[in-house]
């Protein structure tokens, strides 16, 4: 991951400009603090996400299209890559339907799983990744199997990506020499972040930051509703002063349980829309993009899979430190990016369908956080 290492008066100068841009007052009196106090432990980072896919080879052609690297392979497994060292950023195995498993994130170090282990009253075991390694397994309340990993070894960097040289006003970083980027997969560099719907929003967000001592960068609410507390939550990892991605868990009240879709940064805007490009001579299909978001500002780009699952390239992301406080806003539609076409129906899941239609059912009826109050709030905001 990209750092920064950032000074207690750097910090004041950006936490006062994070203010001016994500709040309107910041956080109100009583309003969730957005981390812990005392977590068992605080995770590094995100290590992998897992998923299973019936048609590994099908998996692997999409895969290498996207910009992933191969890491192992075997008859039941596709663990994929990119060009940073560290660990894989995704396995997929073989099962009955394409679905996402859930996510593993990282400890900083190996005594953080057996004080975890402890005080989950779980085991630490084996972890089944290239290299070996140990893991803890726990279920969060959306019902998520969540691993916390230490691998026994990294993999190597890979080549990849050379960002191109730009000219800009007087500065003329290129003479003599044509801008040709060429016409290729948008070679991955690592993975960033993962982004989830659930019904329990504030039972699984509290989970987070209470078990893995992640931290709040941006909340959103319901216009209107803000009294009922944040509806979405950007999450970081805590890492003190080094500065780290905005946001590794991004988590949204709504009628399902599910993976929403997970972000692969990539050298820059370039590598973007000619890896875009590639995709879209080869018949995928774009979700939405290009464009810029406001929380995380990273520069986007989404695409679904064969399996209608989505994946986000991008670049240019922020990296916040611990001094950082949470960001209040609305949450709409039209706050999702500060450039760009405007999101789709695709990208908000806002398409009936006969899952969807029973997810809304089941919400209403079930134990959570839904009501017909939220549920028509969250639907405005689809629209606004």
């Amino acid at each position: 991951m990209s750092r920064t290492r950032v000074t207690a008066a750097d910090a004041t100068d950006v936490r006062t400009a994070h203010q001016d841009l994500h709040s309107e007052r910041g956080a109100l009196r009583g309003e969730h603090p957005g981390r812990s106090r005392n977590p068992v432990i605080k995770v590094a980072d995100l290590a992998w996400l897992e998923f299973e896919k019936p048609d590994l080879a099908r998996a692997e052609v999409f895969a290498l299209d996207f910009g992933f690297s191969v890491a192992a392979r075997t008859a039941d497994a596709l663990w994929l890559r990119g060009t940073f060292a560290g660990s894989p950023c995704m396995v997929i195995r073989r099962g009955r339907r394409s679905r996402f498993i859930g996510p593993a994130f990282r400890a900083a170090d190996p005594a953080d799983l057996d004080r975890l282990a402890r005080a989950t009253g779980t085991d630490v075991r084996n972890a089944d990744v290239p290299g070996g390694g140990r893991a803890v397994t726990l279920l969060d309340p959306s019902g998520f199997p969540v691993r916390v990993v230490h691998c026994a070894q990294q993999l190597p960097e890979l080549p990849g990506q050379q960002p191109l040289p730009l000219n800009f006003g007087t500065g003329h970083r290129r003479t003599n020499a044509a801008q040709r980027p060429p016409r290729e997969p948008s070679r991955i560099q690592r993975l960033g972040h993962v982004v989830l719907e659930t019904r329990v929003f504030g039972r699984a967000l509290d989970w987070y930051l209470d078990t893995l001592g992640m931290i709040v960068s941006d909340f959103l609410f319901l216009d209107g509703r803000r009294d009922r507390g944040p509806t979405m939550a950007f999450v970081r990892c805590d890492q003190g002063g080094l500065a780290v991605d905005h946001h590794t868990l991004a988590m949204h009240l709504g009628p399902g349980n599910g993976y929403v879709h997970s972000a692969y940064q990539v050298t820059d805007l370039d590598s973007i829309a000619a890896g875009g490009e590639y995709l879209a001579e080869r018949g995928y299909r774009r979700s939405w993009g290009i464009g810029r978001h406001i929380q995380g500002s990273q520069l986007f780009d989404y695409w679904r899979d064969p399996d209608h699952l989505m994946l986000e390239h991008f670049a240019d992301g922020d990296l916040f430190s611990c001094d950082l406080e949470p960001g209040w806003a609305p949450m709409s539609a039209g706050g999702l990016a500060q450039w760009g076409p405007p999101a789709t129906r695709d990208f908000l899941g806002a398409g009936p369908s006969p899952r969807r239609i029973r997810d809304v059912v089941q919400a209403l009826r079930g134990d959570n956080e839904m009501d017909p109050a939220r549920l028509f709030g969250l639907l405005k905001a689809a629209n606004s």
